[in-house]
């Protein structure tokens, strides 16, 4: 398997721009590395577990076992090269901490962290980490908001801020979004429909909603639960 990887010793090439380093492949770093693949990005994961490697070679076209606490690591890794850089580690706080604030030394542009914890959150984010992920809570809250069948998708931001994709409502069937006045009434946005078997609709006020449509609809966090709920 040895010569499916390369090992930190290995001085890489210089990485293409807009390249993105993995740290960490758990389930939540293999399914980063894997989406950021199949989008076209050239990815370089990494772990510090061999048998995590070696299982992985086949799938991720660049992957490397190293230990990412270590600063001469990130350096042999060109660490500070790439546009991005992801720490999935996961419950192994101390590696986390140490492989962020390497990192950070290295003025690396753009680090995202997993933590799985507020404190583990702020501690990063003061050793500077730019965007701090939380993937259980994070699909936690999405889970809430669909469970009930009033949502289809649901997406909220830190800011209070939610985007939605939900049924149209009785209430608007056959009516122009300018006659519907929903913007004025439920203090929400129609970003566009969704017709089976038609492409996406952005919305005008001229825009006639029909039984069927999808809705995506934006506004404060608040505003968009109430309009998906039918209150």
């Amino acid at each position: 398997m040895l010569d499916k990887f390369k090992t930190a010793t290995q001085r890489r090439p210089a990485h293409p721009a807009g390249s993105i380093m993995v740290i960490g492949l758990g389930r939540f770093g293999q399914a980063v590395a894997r989406s950021l693949v199949r989008l076209g990005h050239e990815v370089l994961a990494v772990d510090s577990r061999l048998p995590t490697v070696e299982s992985l070679a086949d799938e991720l076209p660049n992957i490397v076992q190293a230990d990412c606490t270590d600063m001469d690591t990130l350096r042999q890794l060109d660490a500070h090269s790439f546009a991005h850089v992801v720490v999935a580690i996961g419950q192994d706080l101390e590696a986390s901490v140490l492989t962020v604030l390497n990192l950070s030394q290295l003025n690396v542009a753009d680090i995202w962290v997993k933590a799985s914890t507020a404190q583990h959150a702020r501690i990063v984010e003061r050793l500077g980490a730019h965007h701090v992920i939380f993937p259980e809570a994070d699909m936690g809250a999405r889970v809430a908001h669909l469970v009930t069948g009033k949502m289809i998708d649901f997406i909220e931001f830190l800011d209070g801020f939610a985007i939605a994709k939900t049924r149209a409502p009785a209430e608007m069937h056959g009516k122009a979004l300018a006659e519907s006045r929903i913007r004025q009434s439920k203090l929400i946005t129609v970003v566009g429909l969704k017709r089976l078997n038609q492409d996406f609709i952005y919305a005008q006020p001229e825009t006639v909603v029909e039984p069927d449509d999808l809705l995506v609809v934006a506004g404060a966090t608040v505003n968009v639960e109430r309009f998906a709920a039918g209150t």
